[in-house]
């Protein structure tokens, strides 16, 4: 080991970004090489078995890992409205939002009322209505885009 470890060192190192988790790889493959030795026909590949322990290792580590968060440059939550916590402004917003509504043709106002308040599906919105799905997709993104244009929404954005 002693005279091999530089070698597998050097393999370790190609599998892991970090120096001391190659050392830690190395040391377990050589860990599960030890306890395999009885196994092992031919002590003179002990190279390519303590390889191929290496890579099943970090082949292992690397699936059971599990990542919970992202380092990223923004923040995923979008800014807070200004006064989000303010009833006033609440009640304020949704009163334009559904003045917004209002303004749209009676079949698109329905289609986004059922999608996006009754937060039904597109094809249970089609059921109800008794038209397809296509016409739901293309009649809901026409009465977004309207919703988006709207003046009165303006502070919104």
């Amino acid at each position: 080991m002693k005279a091999r470890q530089p070698v597998l060192l050097r393999t370790a190192r190609s599998l892991t970004a970090n120096p001391s988790d190659a050392e830690d790889l190395l040391q377990t493959a050589l860990t599960k090489t030890y306890v395999a030795w009885e196994r092992i026909e031919d002590h003179r590949a002990l190279d390519g078995y303590v390889r191929r322990a290496l890579l099943n290792t970090r082949t292992s580590q690397w699936r059971k890992r599990k990542v919970d968060e992202f380092a990223c440059d923004e923040l995923p939550e979008p800014e807070p409205v200004s006064g989000g916590d303010d009833p006033a402004e609440r009640q304020a917003l949704h009163d334009a939002m559904w003045r917004a509504i209002m303004k749209l043709p009676a079949r698109q106002r329905a289609m986004v009322v059922l999608r996006y308040y009754e937060d039904l599906s597109e094809a249970r919105t089609a059921e109800v209505l008794g038209v397809s799905v296509g016409t739901v997709k293309s009649a809901v993104s026409r009465a977004l885009g309207k919703l988006r244009e709207d003046p009165e929404l303006g502070f919104v954005r």
